[in-house]
């Protein structure tokens, strides 16, 4: 069996000008929607990594004519509705198109078996079945709450759900279970999560109701949303934008990389979303949002980012949901930067791909940077200088663990090596190759 590795080397000034890959998110959805939909949905820049392409299949599973045609083009031909799928539905790695695609066929009177790599098989998914087995849907499984299952769907009623912690992917499949349940759906969310479910629900021509809920106890304002049963979905023309998670490694790669300069085109600046830059401009980042414009419902913009030193600050723990995907590379930047930047309220990074507080505290101290791990958080003292390195991290198969630990590597004093880094493909299968076109220095090694 041969084993691959990737290693950063300390690399010059990093120049130019590329485009992230289309946003994974976004990418889901689009797929899932239209394949739910009436009529043949147009998609531009979908993200090709290997977690969409999962989902591309279920829907293909699951009723709908999925067709590539070539640099991020697709159509997806729906028929209205799900069908019962001739083979199981694999996911691969995928926690959200899992749970998005588990919201969506309990509507319908199928019978769905899921299942998922070895890493999704570990996640939870009760917080998803919960609340659709309060709305009449029945899952069976080895392992309560756990990967594989079979879902049998159909004959939904209403419920009004109250989330009892801010997730998106909860209530996305929640709102996509409600499109055919008797009375439709509610979902409360403590604190506003993401919305590219309702701005795309939208799109494909449903209603929905959004009124502000609280605030509560905390301060932290929610909201209400309200969606009808029976709603037929449209197709629709949908541009994706560039996935801000992966437009972080090469804005952060930048910021830390001596004399560099880079400009991220079309990164999608959704408030949900774009905590991360928010952070980082507070950290002192030479960081400008520019040709700020709208694409497909969604706010969009070009960024650039330029080395230069950074401090460390406290990161609002409110802000967490906005960024929860970017803890792991605002660990690096706070590697270099001068004092400490502490990360709180992330406890949900421990139920990722990976626990990625213990994997970053871990990668973090093997080169060479001062790390305090707390249950539900990290704290990093930088010294406003490159940490050493020369290390080898192991990243349990966690794409962004690997990803961060590799930018990380092209601004230390000393190379950095991952091990499983085929795991990058699922969300950013082009890494290595944007790096490598802005001057990187990433090789590969393997072992038999």
């Amino acid at each position: 069996m041969t084993a691959a590795t990737l290693t950063a080397h300390p690399s010059g000034p990093l120049k130019g000008q590329v485009r992230a890959p289309g946003d994974k998110s976004i990418s889901h959805r689009a797929l899932i929607l239209g394949a739910m939909a009436e009529g043949k949905t147009e998609i531009e820049g979908l993200l090709e990594g290997d977690d969409v392409l999962r989902t591309a299949d279920a829907c293909a599973n699951l009723g709908a004519h999925v067709t590539r045609h070539g640099d991020g083009r697709w159509t997806v031909e729906g028929q209205g509705r799900f069908t019962e799928p001739m083979e199981i539905v694999d996911c691969g790695n995928s926690g959200t198109g899992v749970r998005l695609l588990m919201g969506a066929a309990a509507g319908y009177p199928i019978t769905v078996e899921f299942t998922g790599d070895a890493s999704l098989q570990k996640r939870p998914m009760g917080r998803v079945l919960d609340p659709l087995a309060m709305m009449g849907a029945r899952a069976e499984g080895a392992s309560p709450g756990r990967l594989p299952l079979t879902l049998h769907g159909g004959g939904l009623r209403h419920v009004a759900y109250r989330l009892p912690v801010a997730s998106a992917q909860v209530k996305s499949a929640l709102l996509l279970a409600g499109l055919n349940a008797e009375g439709g759906v509610e979902v409360i969310e403590p604190e506003a999560t993401r919305d590219h479910t309702e701005r795309m629900l939208t799109a494909f021509g449903a209603h929905l109701d959004i009124t502000p809920e609280g605030p509560d106890a905390h301060g932290k304002m929610g909201r209400r949303i309200r969606l009808a049963g029976g709603q037929t979905l449209h197709a629709s023309h949908v541009i994706v934008p560039g996935d801000p998670s992966s437009a972080a490694f090469l804005v952060v790669a930048a910021l830390i990389t001596p004399g560099s300069q880079v400009r991220v085109d079309g990164v999608l600046l959704n408030p949900g979303r774009a905590g991360l830059y928010d952070t980082l401009i507070e950290m002192g980042a030479d960081l400008q949002i520019l040709n700020r414009r709208e694409e497909s419902g969604e706010p969009v913009g070009d960024l650039v980012a330029r080395h230069g030193p950074l401090k460390g600050i406290e990161a609002p723990a409110e802000r967490a949901p906005s960024m929860i995907d970017e803890y792991p590379i605002l660990a690096v930047a706070a590697a270099f930067a001068e004092g400490k930047t502490v990360m709180r309220g992330i406890g949900e990074m421990r139920v990722k791909e990976s626990d990625r507080i213990a994997l970053m505290a871990a990668g973090l101290e093997a080169c060479g940077v001062d790390v305090a791990e707390e249950p539900e958080g990290m704290i990093v003292t930088g010294y406003g200088r490159a940490p050493l390195g020369k290390a080898m991290v192991e990243t349990h198969g966690d794409h962004r663990i690997a990803m961060a630990h590799l930018v990380l590597g092209l601004g230390a004093e000393a190379p950095v090596t991952v091990d499983e880094p085929g795991m990058i493909a699922t969300s950013f299968p082009t890494f290595r190759a944007l790096m490598a076109e802005l001057g990187a220095g990433i090789t590969e090694a393997r072992d038999s």
